[in-house]
Parts: C-alpha cells; sequence; structure tokens
C-alpha cells in the first residue's frame, strides 16, 4: 500500500487565511536535513530557510468531489526552502517537509495514507483579538503573537533581507513540494496552484517555536512573515520520477 502515499490523485482546498514565518538558518545547518537529490535554496550563498505556515483550510477534499464532502482543518508544517533539476534540465523551487501537524485525527489519519507529510495530531489555538492574532499549542510548544493590523511593517530585526521585495521570495508555499524513496532513488514530486496570491507583511510580537527549539541551531534569525488570505489552491497528482 505505499504507492497510496505517493498523492495518488488532485486534492482542492480553500486557505482562508496562511500565515507564513520564514527563519534563516546558517545553510551549513541545514545541509544534513534534506536528502541527496535536492539542493538548499540559499541567499546571498550563507543562509537557508524553513518555513513554519499556519493554514485555515475549508473544504478541504478530493478535487472533482463536491463541496459538501470537504473538511477545515488548521494546519500546521515546517519546510525547508529547496531546489531540484528535474530530468528534462529544468530548476525547480520547493519545498521539503520536515514536519507536519493538524488540529484533527481525521486529517492526521488520512494524511498519513495519502501523503509522505508526517502528520501529528495536536492541541491548536486560534485567538483572534483586537489586532493580535494568536496561534499557539501547548503540546507543541508553540506561541505566536502577531499584530494583524499594523501598517508601515519592517522587516525583522536582523533579517538577513534587505528589503520586503527580497524577503518575498521567501514567502512560501512554492509551487513544488518534494519528497525521496532513498532505496528506490525516486522523487516524488508535487506542484500546487493557486488564485489571488497577494503576501501582506505581518508584524511579529512574540514566537515561541518549540520544533525549532529541538533542532539547536546556532543561527536562526527570523527573517520575514507574511499572510495571504481568501485563496483558492489545490495541489496536482504526485509525479515520481527516477533520481540518479
Amino acid at each position: 500500500m505505499e504507492f497510496l502515499k505517493n498523492h495518488p490523485f488532485a486534492v482542492k482546498t480553500y486557505f482562508e487565511n496562511s500565515i507564513v514565518l520564514t527563519y534563516a538558518i546558517a545553510k551549513e545547518e541545514l545541509e544534513g536535513l534534506i536528502p541527496e537529490c535536492l539542493t538548499l535554496d540559499t541567499f546571498d550563498d550563507k543562509w537557508a530557510f524553513i518555513a513554519l505556515a499556519m493554514v485555515n483550510t475549508k473544504g478541504l477534499r478530493p478535487k472533482g468531489f463536491p463541496k459538501f464532502m470537504g473538511n477545515n482543518f488548521f494546519l500546521i508544517g515546517y519546510r525547508v526552502f529547496v531546489r531540484y533539476t528535474d530530468k528534462s534540465g529544468k530548476r525547480l523551487r520547493g519545498l521539503y517537509i520536515l514536519k507536519s501537524e493538524t488540529n484533527k485525527h481525521k486529517m492526521s489519519f488520512f494524511g498519513n495514507i495519502f501523503t509522505h507529510y508526517n502528520y501529528t495530531t495536536t492541541d491548536i489555538t486560534y485567538d483572534n483579538e483586537d489586532s493580535n492574532l494568536t496561534i499557539s499549542s501547548k503540546k507543541s510548544g508553540l506561541n505566536v503573537v502577531m499584530d494583524i493590523n499594523q501598517d508601515g511593517v519592517p522587516l525583522p530585526n536582523g533579517s538577513p533581507f534587505r528589503e520586503w521585495k527580497e524577503a518575498r521570495r521567501f514567502a512560501g508555499p512554492l509551487p513544488f513540494t518534494f519528497t525521496y524513496n532513498k532505496e528506490k532513488k525516486e522523487v516524488l514530486i508535487i506542484e500546487g496552484v493557486r488564485q489571488n496570491w497577494k503576501p501582506v507583511p505581518l508584524a511579529v510580537k512574540k514566537a515561541e517555536v518549540g520544533f525549532l527549539k529541538t533542532k539547536h541551531f546556532k543561527n536562526i534569525i527570523l527573517a520575514n512573515a507574511f499572510v495571504v488570505s481568501n485563496v483558492p489552491y489545490y495541489w496536482k497528482k504526485g509525479k515520481i520520477e527516477a533520481w540518479s
């Protein structure tokens, strides 16, 4: 049944909002976290990046199924920004999954049947009060507080980016997601298709991220934070190709 994990059908959903915090980490610290078929997507040949994505999805279902058969989930993902050169020589930008979390057992169960995204179920609290949006999880050691009404948001202190235009290149999600079967030397390529993609900078007031703490990175900086809202989104059926 292993073939079922290879994203065997297209999946459709609607992002009510997608909040992404991107962390810059010295590239030497991330090289051991990605498979041999991928290379890090770097900035200034110094920084590599992990994205923390927190996504409120509506109506998630196999593409072609009626809307009433969809389900609403909150998804949290930790992804490395990477590049992959396919068999035709085309260089693709995308993400490599380290870990995925969700607020419902149903999503975790089916997500681990039909994907390699390593889902676990956790408690997730989403609290929008006044101008503050707080997303937290006691089990996962996550506590992120953002000011969603602030205008003229500056880049985070210490960000390697010089301006928001540079930062947007690492806003995520990128067009492709990759997984790798080391034994078979096969790469699974999943392409995402989106509409109405307009990232808006966010002011982060507090960010405690338990998963990143477990990695004990020595050089890690919050590089940017964006939110996109009201985005129709779907993932195409997975495509497998041999790698050597």
